[in-house]
């Protein structure tokens, strides 16, 4: 009697090769699934783009084949972007062995669920010798209690559990989980990858059977458009090809067609977002107006939130234009009250104008490196008392204690600067935190800069520099 897939609460289950059969029709293929769907995979050798992590010997590939050591084999955590292949691999794991296979969905799965398949996995290994594959996909999306759930039967190798995500583990997966699974990273499939795999759905069985050819710029947009993302390329091919039903060739507009507009290779809720992000502030910095307004549109076409962009700019404007162009942040701090209270689509005018003042700004990091200096002082233990003359006075007793004693009133000092100490007594000699640069405003600053350090410290400055 074949086992069945079982589909409650968002939890699939299944074993063997009914994980590719239990949806499909009398003669091996169910032409209403997905074309990403059926043209999953069925073995490591159709899998593209992961030769790394699927090399001979590799934890991932043991897992596959089944291998495992004394105590059961290990869980794993699959980490790369939509479209890569973590599902295809999840369900490569369940294959070997004979496993049984659950899939959960971090969505709108909870403890709950995790504690029915645990007991059901125990079940299965008493009666039956059979393992269990918990498939949990988007694992970042479980909360740290929900993560803990999962420990007891990982740990134990009660169950094997294949997690897939699109964020960064380190700050999604809880460090007790971590440290119990093999950690893959899933990486973007190639351009030729894509390629091959829109070639083999063009004419495979479970694909489009030879039904149509594709056009040389067809397919080169379709690959273009998939970013790496073969999930992507599928469902654009199929959707072109319901663009040109009734003629043999998918041509370039039947892709414009079905496509109504390009797919931004974005995704705001998993880890393109700060990479996406990351890419912008380093174009602002690295002075590449062009660079900068292209990922600009990309997070804007993505749906990003206006109001996160226009906090980064705020951000980049003191870190790196700084003192070199101060007006740069006055222009982010404008931009960011401005988008709060205009929106879309009109954010984007506001958005673009400060990002390009802050990429053709001059740039200094000075004050950012000045206070990341003042701070490992501080946080090495450096720094003793306040000097007793600028301790506060006012307050019954401080006369007494001589607080206050000895100060001298800078507005009474010429050129509003005197001789006098500031800094705590270990710190004198050496604290050297702010460094201006030659560029921009901050150019100017380096003679009053040295001017104000030569007068604090009772030195007598050049000539040149004296009415600075």
């Amino acid at each position: 009697m074949s086992p069945t897939i079982v589909s409650v609460s968002g939890v699939v289950s299944g074993s063997g090769d009914d994980l590719f059969a239990a949806a499909t029709s009398d003669d091996g293929l169910d032409l209403a699934a997905p074309l990403a769907v059926r043209m999953r995979p069925r073995s490591i050798e159709q899998v593209r783009g992961q030769e790394a992590s699927l090399r001979p010997g590799s934890p991932l590939r043991r897992l596959i084949e089944g291998a495992s050591g004394a105590a059961g084999p290990m869980s794993a955590i699959l980490w790369g972007p939509p479209g890569t292949g973590k599902t295809t691999l999840a369900h490569l794991v369940a294959l070997a062995a004979d496993r049984k296979f659950v899939e959960l969905s971090a969505i709108n799965a909870g403890v709950k669920d995790v504690r029915a398949v645990i007991d059901a996995a125990k079940q299965d290994r008493a009666l039956y010798g059979r393992a269990t594959v918990l498939f949990l996909d988007e694992i970042h999306r479980f909360s740290k209690a929900q993560q803990d759930a999962l420990l007891p039967a990982v740990e134990n190798r009660l169950i094997i559990l294949v997690a897939a995500t699109t964020e960064n583990p380190s700050f999604s997966v809880i460090a007790p989980l971590l440290s119990r699974s093999i950690l893959v990273t899933v990486q973007p499939l190639s351009d030729e990858d894509i390629a091959s795999v829109l070639q083999d759905a063009l004419t495979d069985e479970r694909g489009l059977a030879g039904e149509f050819t594709l056009a040389d710029d067809a397919q080169a947009h379709l690959v273009r458009m998939a970013g790496g993302d073969a999930r992507r390329a599928l469902t654009a091919l199929e959707a072109a090809a319901g663009a040109a039903a009734g003629e043999p060739q998918i041509t370039a507009a039947h892709v414009e067609q079905a496509m109504q507009q390009a797919m931004v290779r974005y995704d705001r809720a998993g880890d393109q977002h700060y990479d996406v992000a990351s890419a912008l502030i380093k174009s602002m910095r690295g002075s590449d107006v062009d660079a900068a307004l292209h990922y600009l549109a990309r997070m804007l076409e993505a749906g990003e939130d206006p109001r996160f962009i226009a906090r980064r700019i705020v951000i980049a404007a003191s870190e790196d234009v700084g003192m070199a162009d101060p007006t740069a942040l006055q222009t982010a701090v404008a931009a960011m009250h401005a988008v709060a209270q205009i929106g879309m689509p009109e954010a984007r005018i506001i958005l673009a104008q400060a990002v390009v003042h802050n990429a053709l700004a001059p740039k200094s990091n000075a004050a950012y490196a000045g206070i990341n200096a003042a701070i490992a002082d501080v946080r090495a233990g450096r720094g003793g008392a306040v000097p007793p003359h600028l301790r506060g006075s006012g307050y019954a007793g401080a006369e007494r204690l001589g607080h206050g004693d000895g100060y001298r009133y800078s507005h009474d000092e010429p050129g509003g600067v005197g001789a006098q100490q500031y800094l705590p007594d270990d710190l004198v000699a050496d604290a050297d935190y702010y460094q201006p640069t030659d560029r921009g405003w901050e150019n100017t600053l380096g003679p009053r800069w040295r001017n104000n350090r030569r007068r604090i410290h009772g030195e007598t400055p050049p000539d040149d520099e004296s009415s600075v």
